[in-house]
């Protein structure tokens, strides 16, 4: 499965870039490109709870095999309408909709499928080997998917995501554990799975902790979408510079991410948390005040580092105190906050920069990381005291 994803996320990794360049190459249009993104996250976003629910109601295997096709499909036509002549930019947009919203259903079931998949005592390892695959597809995805939109254009860039999603379809083929919930008691497609789904993860004070920390941090410590403008005017190291200033942050998370595959667990996990979101907001902030390269790549990788930490542990204790039937429900809950905290913290970002420029943006918003920091560290009793069991059952807390 680790596998299987890896090729697929590099294969969407590929498609993700092709699709600015091909809707820039359409319309030269700069708005045109920002709406790429809100057809990305719009179906996420209004898809996710009802995908938490199907989720934990059907078979998770045969789930995933449907929206594995559907965005192999997706891809399909993308790269068919593309060879034909593709003229106009709404076909890109109506299949990439699509595509997203077969991801609200997928991550869902994927994430509480995992589980099932690897022993209790190793699951944190199992999360940190899922967060290099995807940190390493960030990387080579769009490098790679240069090379072949340069050489063959990209329709063929398209037709090789596509080929991508048979090897997760393969893997989840393959997979002998049951993707049925392992509670007796069968979930239902309504209502009222859907409140219970919600009404679980807001009465768990170590969920909505997790989930809003996740949302502050990612949306006030944004410098991604400003990196542009520190290569170019205020680091002054053009287009090679910034190329590696965008992979930084990928490669700190990849080797740190190897590292957690290889630690066996954590003494104090909300403890790690705090500190580690403090480390990526303190790294924000130094790289905001920066007028070193090298300096800022380091801030930057560190960044990636420390969100690879914190990422990790809430992930695993998410899942690890969440019964299984809900699984699917929870993850679907904090999709809204893992995708909504990065895409209005870019907004916010560009904003700030607009009116007082790119330093003062992303310093402002690793004070404000740091400040939700300490605010959870006074506030947030039930995180600093949970603890994984010595046996490596994670629902016993101090």
């Amino acid at each position: 499965m680790w596998l299987g994803q890896f090729v697929s996320i590099t294969g969407s990794q590929m498609q993700l870039v092709t699709i600015n360049w091909h809707v820039y190459l359409l319309t030269h249009s700069a708005a045109a490109l920002g709406l790429v993104g809100l057809v990305r996250v719009v179906p996420i976003v209004a898809c996710s709870l009802v995908g938490g629910v199907v989720a934990d109601a059907v078979d998770r295997k045969r789930l995933l095999v449907v929206t594995q096709t559907t965005m192999l499909l997706s891809a399909a036509a993308l790269a068919s309408v593309t060879a034909l002549g593709l003229e106009h930019v709404w076909p890109i947009y109506a299949l990439t909709a699509l595509s997203s919203a077969a991801t609200a259903f997928d991550n869902p079931a994927r994430q509480a499928l995992l589980p099932s998949l690897v022993p209790e005592e190793v699951f944190p390892n199992a999360v940190s080997l899922g967060f290099v695959a995807f940190q390493v597809a960030m990387v080579t995805g769009p490098v790679v998917g240069g090379f072949v939109l340069a050489r063959f254009g990209p329709a063929t860039v398209y037709a090789a995501n596509a080929v991508s999603f048979l090897a997760v379809i393969a893997a989840v083929l393959l997979i002998r554990a049951s993707g049925k919930g392992k509670d007796k008691e069968a979930s239902r497609v309504s209502l009222d799975a859907l409140k219970e789904g919600l009404k679980f993860v807001l009465a768990t004070p170590i969920m909505v902790q997790t989930m809003t920390l996740d949302f502050v941090a990612t949306f006030f410590a944004s410098a991604t979408a400003l990196l542009p403008i520190f290569a170019r005017d205020i680091l002054r190291v053009g287009e090679y510079g910034y190329g590696f200033l965008a992979g930084a942050s990928a490669f700190g998370a990849v080797v740190t991410g190897l590292m957690l595959a290889r630690r066996p667990g954590w003494g104090r996990p909300g403890l790690t948390i705090l500190l580690s979101v403090a480390v990526y907001g303190a790294a924000t902030v130094f790289f905001g005040l920066s007028h070193n390269y090298w300096l800022s790549l380091l801030m930057l990788a560190l960044s990636g580092a420390a969100d690879t930490v914190s990422t990790v542990i809430r992930q695993t204790v998410r899942q690890l105190i969440t019964p299984d039937r809900l699984r699917g429900r929870m993850t679907s809950v904090n999709m809204i906050f893992f995708m909504g905290g990065p895409q209005l913290g870019e907004l916010e970002a560009g904003l700030v920069a607009a009116a007082a420029g790119a330093p003062f943006s992303v310093v402002l918003g690793g004070v404000g990381c740091l400040v939700a920091v300490a605010f959870t560290w006074a506030r947030a009793k039930e995180l600093l005291r949970y603890k994984f069991s010595s046996r490596g059952d994670s629902a016993a807390q101090a």
